[in-house]
């Protein structure tokens, strides 16, 4: 099959402009890259970050599921940096990141490094998968590689496009589930997810729930708020982690919590490229779904507002065909 000389893409020309389409010309890709056909595309607030950013003109946009055009020469990470050799290739110094610092997945093609390409299997709804090339492996791998004993308790803050899936996921994988949100309403959802409590923080102290639970061996923070995120530290059970993938500035903990419970904090930054391979499979076979709201690719500014405001259940996804 032919390819088109040009195609559509959404570009954000400077740090702080509008996004804005524009018609590119297709090019055949170079050394160490691959061209691909964007199927499906997942917004991210991380979008609108780099929107925010230095990085423009770029296309933005890092989760796209897409199908293989063509192939570059001398596709073989960078590998020579501090990070690669810790094996966490997705925090590489050296190399340029698809979708931050060159173009990513708001058009119909996309011309990517191949080191960070992941094989996606054929037969999977492509709008259903490209959330779990950012928030579903983010909540994935964060999880598993705290390392906490099957069994334990678990609590997710917050029930968003990064909860919801934490919940199925922490569920999935032996763990109890606590999910803490507010609103009685979500309740029945929380459960429907996997958890087997629930706990509205809107008229209760998740804090004193948890502790009267036995403490949780690892808080999952997903809703971007200090102020809910901050007292968590103080739900751990003795050696538990606080793990926070909300991106949120000047949270407050107390080091006595850290300090006579051997408690910690953590983050965790997604993953590379075979990290979101085992999420897809995890996901397949447990049957973790993530749940969206599609846009046609002419939509993506509306897109981006919906989840800015939150109105969005639970994931934006751009979708081409």
């Amino acid at each position: 099959m032919s390819l088109p000389k040009t195609y559509k893409a959404w570009q954000v020309k400077e740090a702080g402009a509008p996004l804005q389409l524009r018609t590119a010309e297709l090019k055949a890709p170079g050394k160490g890259e691959v061209l691909v056909k964007v199927l499906a595309c997942g917004i991210c607030h991380s979008d609108v970050g780099m929107q925010k950013g230095e990085f423009g003109p770029v296309i933005p946009a890092s989760r796209a599921a897409s199908a293989l055009e063509e192939l570059g020469m001398e596709v073989s990470h960078d590998g020579t940096c501090a990070t690669c050799q810790l094996g966490q290739f997705q925090s590489c110094q050296n190399g340029p990141i698809n979708g931050v610092t060159r173009d990513g997945g708001y058009a119909e093609y996309v011309t990517l490094r191949a080191q960070a390409v992941v094989r996606v299997p054929a037969d999977l709804d492509p709008a259903e998968t490209a959330p779990l090339l950012c928030a579903g492996v983010t909540v994935f791998n964060g999880i598993r590689k705290m390392e906490i004993p099957q069994g334990s308790l678990v609590a997710v803050q917050g029930l968003g496009g990064l909860g919801h899936l934490a919940v199925q996921y922490a569920t999935k994988m032996g763990y109890r589930v606590a999910a803490i949100s507010s609103g009685a309403a979500k309740a029945d959802f929380a459960s429907e997810l996997g958890a087997e409590c629930f706990i509205d923080s809107s008229v209760e102290d998740p804090v004193a729930r948890l502790k009267a639970l036995g403490g949780a061996a690892l808080v999952v923070a997903t809703a971007p708020s200090a102020k809910a995120i901050s007292p968590l530290a103080g739900a751990l059970r003795v050696r538990g982690k606080l793990l926070v993938l909300a991106a949120v500035e000047n949270i407050e903990i107390s080091s006595l919590h850290l300090i006579a419970g051997g408690c910690s904090v953590h983050g965790w930054p997604s993953g590379h490229a075979r990290d979101p391979e085992d999420a897809i499979e995890f996901s397949r076979m447990q049957g973790v779904k993530c749940l969206i709201e599609k846009f046609p690719l002419g939509e993506a500014p509306e897109a981006v507002e919906r989840m800015m405001s939150n109105k969005v259940r639970f994931r934006s996804v751009l979708v081409m065909e």
